[in-house]
């Protein structure tokens, strides 16, 4: 039974950073500038929120794959394949999961006052030290929370992960997978089990999420 909720541990946490790497730029950029096609990049961003699990998976696996560009790329310079790889699955669950950080990224950082930023800049500080001790101290709160909301979608993906990375005991078999099997073995026990470990960790980073979100009366 541990098996697959380690891997699905290792998926997400693998996958939270990949979102965080890639979605802190995006949602900064998002947050503070204008620019043509925003707007449309904006809802492309937040795509898969509303996409079907399997139709995601299906463009995933089109664009990853053998035959498809950036996976035929990724096999012949770099000798990676991601399709039926647990890397496929990490990057199943981050784009499953990434509108779930870049909204609250993206909404915290335009809640930060520009005029705390613009008087560190008068001050000499650099752009660096200027996203570093004032914009992410005052946005702290949305970051986590967009996180750890990230990180409870990628660690509970389902159907994604299975179009892309299939579902291999031992090398992409998740909890969410290993459910879906036991349920269809009816082997009730070891689903109740799973789904017990998934739930509880869900609910943790939940509660997380809550403590991490703005309280009235406090400060930032």
């Amino acid at each position: 039974m541990i098996g697959p909720f380690w891997l699905s541990l290792k998926i997400a946490s693998l996958a939270t950073i990949l979102i965080i790497l890639v979605g802190f730029p995006l949602a900064l950029g998002l947050a503070r500038f204008r620019f043509p096609g925003k707007g449309l990049l904006s809802g492309l961003l937040i795509l898969p929120l509303v996409l079907p699990p399997t139709v995601l998976g299906f463009v995933l696996l089109k664009l990853l794959g053998r035959q498809g560009w950036l996976g035929h790329w990724l096999e012949a310079a770099c000798g990676l394949t991601i399709v039926f790889h647990w890397s496929g699955a990490v990057v199943a669950a981050a784009v499953a999961a990434f509108p779930l950080f870049l909204l609250p990224a993206r909404g915290a950082l335009e809640g930060v006052n520009p005029a705390y930023e613009d008087a560190a800049r008068l001050l000499g500080r650099t752009e660096l030290s200027v996203l570093r001790s004032i914009t992410i101290p005052l946005a702290w709160r949305g970051l986590v929370a967009g996180s750890v909301l990230a990180f409870a979608r990628a660690l509970g993906d389902f159907g994604t992960t299975l179009m892309v990375a299939g579902n291999i005991p031992g090398l992409t078999q998740t909890a969410s997978l290993a459910i879906f099997d036991a349920v269809n073995a009816d082997d009730p026990a070891r689903a109740g089990q799973l789904a017990l470990v998934v739930a509880l960790t869900s609910v943790l980073a939940v509660a997380i999420t809550q403590w991490s979100l703005p309280r009235s009366g406090r400060r930032p």
